[in-house]
């Protein structure tokens, strides 16, 4: 596999780098990056021996401290007591997964050519991803402004052989790691430490995780909903492309068509319906999955700008010859996204749940609880509390994060974004909306099965078939947890959620 480059005129999509993460593809960087890297630190360095006022981050102290002189003879350890001092997560260790996803977020941000880091830096930072070096980093401790401080501080200590690394599988001191990959420690520059730590790649790593198996999930979502449609002998009608036209939402009108799809050519909707309408969870599904679509295009904008963003502060122009401090730092745009979107995957498992609610409770036809000798066994019945667990811890999680703030270094920091909280909020969200899912996909093929002889459409079969390879018809009562367990990898597997 080739290395991806990172080259900053080309911005690659959550999907690109998602993707690059989870099969170990290894990554440089393109001739204009490091030419835009390396142009930036030399002005800064011109900067820096003819300016006589000081400039924040650079020659002052950090946050409060932003009126704190420091003599040049101190800057190189500035930047690594700053990192040292800021490295103070606490919490659930960052899924590898995301926290090498950072690292890919950090280089991209840098090689803009606007952070004033050395060549040098970037190129330890390329040598530790590709090495396999992967930082322990941990999950709270991120107030979503000034960047995501202690995250990225974690994140870059291995850089300077500080603080801790994952490397095959063996947890280990970073000096180590670096030692055994035959990479060295480097000594931070003026500037880089405040460059490496500022910035949003925590937030956006956890966000672009959360997009991108949410994306996934609502589609297996829809065609495990037609199965649950077709188990309950529900109608089209909800459907029809009539009702989308006079209500213009495009996710609505996406369910609408993929529906249709899915559902076309089955036996079981040609048949002649007793009852005029459907429950809401079946009768609505446009409605409101087609709203958690068009929440998810919502957020895939929010991610898309914010990895073409840099996020540090100070920013440094060299082609205005200016070095201006600002609050790209701020997370505001990702966290009122998360938030959103943590609410639309709690709802995609709500009405989920509802559907399994509806399988068993014994109605048109179907047993109670949909099992062969109800009373003697329990069947279905308690998977259903389990996903009402879930959706109920959901809602529960939903508060948003971006409407709390607090006052941090001594004042200066007044209005905070609480970004990383809403994306690990969302993250947690979406694997139990995971669990709800499968939870409705065992139950709905259970309830299929009592509609044999007749068969579904080709999609929906198809559905039935997947889960039927790790979840068998259950005639009697059974473990179900490791029952549900297997649903869940499935689903892992279809889907990559």
């Amino acid at each position: 596999m080739h290395p991806f480059t990172i080259d900053p005129s080309a911005v690659p999509t959550a999907e690109t780098l998602y993707r690059l993460v989870c099969q170990g593809q290894q990554i440089t960087l393109s001739v204009e990056a490091a030419e835009r890297i390396a142009g930036c630190r030399q002005f800064l360095e011109e900067h820096l021996r003819i300016a006589a006022a000081p400039v924040y981050g650079i020659n002052t102290g950090f946050g409060a401290l932003c009126d704190r002189a420091i003599e040049g003879k101190d800057l190189e350890q500035l930047q690594r007591n700053l990192l040292l001092s800021h490295a103070c997560g606490t919490g659930d260790e960052v899924p590898a997964v995301v926290v090498r996803m950072m690292m890919v977020l950090k280089v991209i941000a840098l090689s803009k050519g606007h952070s004033g880091v050395t060549p040098r830096t970037v190129k330890q930072l390329v040598d530790c991803y590709n090495a396999g070096i992967t930082p322990v980093v941990y999950s709270m401790g991120s107030l979503g402004a000034s960047g995501d401080l202690a995250p990225l501080a974690h994140l870059c200590l291995p850089l300077i052989g500080e603080g801790e690394v994952w490397l095959n599988g063996e947890r280990m001191p970073a000096a180590e790691a670096l030692k055994r990959c035959g990479l060295e420690p480097i000594t931070l520059k003026s500037k880089e430490g405040l460059a490496l730590i500022n910035g949003t790649q925590f937030m956006l790593a956890t966000g672009i995780y959360c997009q991108v198996r949410a994306e996934a999930l609502l589609h297996a979502s829809l065609e495990i909903a037609a199965l649950s449609l077709e188990a309950f002998d529900g109608r089209a009608d909800a459907f029809d492309p009539a009702i989308a036209a006079v209500r213009p939402h495009p996710g609505m009108h996406w369910v609408c068509e993929e529906m249709n799809r899915i559902l076309d050519g089955s036996a079981i909707m040609a048949l002649p319906k007793q009852h005029v309408q459907d429950p809401y969870s079946f009768r609505c599904i446009p409605q409101v999955l087609g709203a958690v679509k068009d929440v998810l295009s919502h957020t895939a904008r929010v991610i898309g700008a914010e990895i073409d963003s840099v996020t540090d502060n100070p920013l440094i122009f060299p082609e205005s010859g200016r070095i201006i401090s600002g609050g790209n730092f701020h997370g505001e745009p990702l966290a009122l996204a998360f938030d959103a979107l943590s609410v639309a995957m709690a709802e995609c498992g709500s009405i989920s749940e509802r559907r399994t609610y509806k399988l068993v409770n014994g109605l048109r036809g179907l047993p109670p609880f949909l099992a062969a000798d109800a009373g003697l066994h329990s069947g279905f019945m308690i998977p259903q509390y389990t996903a009402a667990s879930l959706v109920s811890r959901n809602k529960q999680r939903c508060m948003p994060s971006s409407v709390d703030t607090i006052d941090s270094s001594n004042g200066q920091e007044d209005h905070v974004s609480m970004g990383a909280n809403g994306a690990t909020t969302c993250m947690e969200i979406v694997k139990n909306v995971v669990s709800i899912v499968a939870i409705e996909w065992m139950t709905a093929a259970q309830a299929f099965d009592f509609r044999r002889p007749l068969t579904g459409s080709p999609r929906v079969e198809a559905v039935h078939a997947r889960i039927r390879q790790v979840v068998p018809f259950l005639s009697a009562d059974a473990y179900l947890h490791a029952h549900i367990r297997a649903a869940e990898h499935a689903l892992h597997d279809w889907t990559g959620a």
